[in-house]
């Protein structure tokens, strides 16, 4: 819909405003999607795979990335002014393919035992907040240096690039590209390398490459070389970012029971989205001018030490069983069955 919105001159300040309200649109769509992809992966996966096969799900991000980037290229370079439409109007063919895939999925077994059991939570955004606020705040924690430098790395950059090194935006564009052609591998590796050697200890290098590595970025990024400022888009990328977006599908997922998991690591992910990703690169952009780089530098820096802290503050979990009733949930249950708990 959002390839078809009449233009500011054929309907005014309405264009604006319906693309705001899309927008909307596809961030509930967003809230939603997320959620039930990564839970759908992981506890399908077998014992011992959680972290590879949620990173799957993971791995649209730079797919997408990569395939949204090549076609704005495509649109910009070859096509006359309305060609950013194009990628719009092209999309309705994934919204076929998502469409075709969920109407054939099957709960998951973890799922379906506690739907056979007629326990599921009644309230579940509800029942999490009371029953697993820590993991909550510690998900949104986790979350926030991931979503918060991803779009320094890959949205904000690319307007420093052109407005502050004077470069052509393909330079940029180059980076990003380069960066989501990697992550596309990357991501599903240390998805896999959580399952040996756990969550934490994999997330923990991302977050703690993210915070050493906030200030080289910009310095490579100010040598003007091209070549230099496609690596620091790579490694911050491909090694800080995809540490931690490989392995955390798994990760949010075994932080809470079957009864509220949906509903759990959907509010961690997507609270922090709204406040990390969401912001940064407009505070990004407002630090740029009032203070210059080192201050958007430090505010990356900032976000992954609450990272950092919040992995240091969570549980490992990797070698749980996801389908066992975890302690928190068997209030849920005697609430639901009217029993006293065990």
């Amino acid at each position: 819909m959002i390839g078809v919105i009449p233009t500011f001159e054929s309907i005014g300040i309405l264009a604006p405003l319906l693309l705001v309200v899309l927008r909307f649109c596809q961030g509930i769509g967003v809230g939603g999607e997320w959620g039930g992809a990564v839970l759908m992966a992981v506890e399908h996966a077998p014992p011992g795979r959680r972290g590879f096969y949620g990173s799957w799900p993971q791995m649209g991000v730079p797919a997408g990335l990569l395939t949204g980037t090549l076609a704005f290229l495509f649109a910009d370079s070859y096509l006359p002014a309305w060609g950013w439409r194009v990628p719009f109007l092209f999309s309705i063919a994934l919204v076929a393919v998502g469409l075709f895939i969920r109407l054939r999925l099957m709960e998951s077994p973890a799922f379906s035992q506690v739907k056979e059991s007629g326990t599921e939570a009644n309230m579940p955004i509800v029942d999490v907040l009371r029953t697993y606020p820590k993991q909550v705040l510690l998900a949104m924690g986790m979350r926030l240096a991931e979503n918060g430098t991803f779009y320094v790395l890959t949205v904000f950059v690319l307007s420093y690039v052109t407005g502050e090194l004077g470069k052509e935006n393909s330079v940029g564009l180059t980076g990003v590209i380069i960066a989501a052609s990697i992550g596309i591998f990357t991501t599903p590796f240390f998805g896999a390398l959580s399952d040996r050697l756990g969550r934490r200890p994999v997330y923990l290098f991302g977050a703690v490459f993210s915070l050493l590595f906030a200030f080289p970025f910009f310095w490579l990024l100010n040598t003007g070389i091209e070549p230099l400022i496609w690596l620091a888009i790579v490694l911050g990328v491909n090694l800080g970012h995809d540490a931690m977006y490989g392995p955390q599908a798994a990760f949010f997922a075994e932080l809470f029971g079957t009864r509220v998991r949906y509903s759990g690591a959907s509010l961690g992910y997507q609270l922090a989205s709204v406040l990390a990703g969401g912001l940064s690169p407009l505070i990004a952009a407002s630090l740029l001018a009032s203070s210059g780089y080192v201050a958007v530098a430090a505010y990356t820096a900032g976000m992954a030490l609450i990272t950092v802290i919040s992995v240091l503050l969570a549980t490992e979990t990797f070698q749980g069983d996801i389908s066992e009733t975890q302690d928190a949930e068997r209030q849920l249950i005697a609430e639901r069955t009217g029993e006293r708990p065990a």
